[in-house]
């Protein structure tokens, strides 16, 4: 695919990490809102990171959820970035490959909590910018705002195990760094 007629996404492996995070982003790319795109490596440093943290999580269980982003995503996954990664100053050197994959993924954006390790002078070059997940997510409801809350409440009817309310939901967005978010929806928690 040579590019998106929608806004285009790079997800970074620090928002798909939280899985709250990363099912509301997902669940707003399905739903046609923007188009997210990731890559291998951005999908092992979030599982690596995760079962670091997290002794009492299946390595098994997290490649069938990679599995399924894939599938659920389509074109999401960017290839063959790989040589861009040397051309690349950033702040942190191992960030590189990531801003390699938006220029090569044709992405507007990367959503990352780290926005000091994507330097907007560094990305504006490419027409890229970095922008919070909390600011993205805000942005994503505001531009579309029927089919957003109708996807948010549509993920909060799927969570089973154990089952939440509008209420249990948005706190838990709060929790994982979107406040911004989280106080939109309580004006709204009645349609989600």
């Amino acid at each position: 695919m040579a590019g998106s007629a929608r806004h285009t996404a790079l997800l970074d492996a620090c928002v798909l990490y939280p899985a709250p995070v990363r099912d509301l982003l997902l669940s707003l790319a399905r739903a046609g809102l923007y188009h997210s795109r990731w890559t291998a490596q951005i999908q092992q440093e979030w599982m690596r990171n995760l079962l670091k943290n997290r002794a009492d999580i299946n390595p098994e269980q997290l490649q069938r959820t990679c599995a399924l982003m894939n599938q659920a995503i389509p074109d999401c996954l960017v290839e063959h970035y790989e040589p861009l990664i040397e051309s690349i100053q950033l702040p942190d050197p191992d960030d590189r490959h990531v801003l390699a994959a938006a220029i090569k993924g044709h992405a507007d954006a990367i959503v990352t909590f780290n926005l000091k390790d994507f330097p907007a002078e560094a990305l504006s070059r490419y027409g890229i910018e970095a922008q919070h997940p909390d600011d993205f997510v805000l942005n994503q409801i505001e531009l579309h705002e029927i089919t957003a809350l109708a996807t948010i409440k549509e993920m909060r009817l799927r969570l089973r195990n154990p089952q939440q309310s509008a209420e249990e939901l948005i706190a838990i967005f709060e929790r994982c760094g979107l406040p911004s978010t989280a106080a939109w929806l309580r004006k709204a928690v009645r349609l989600i």
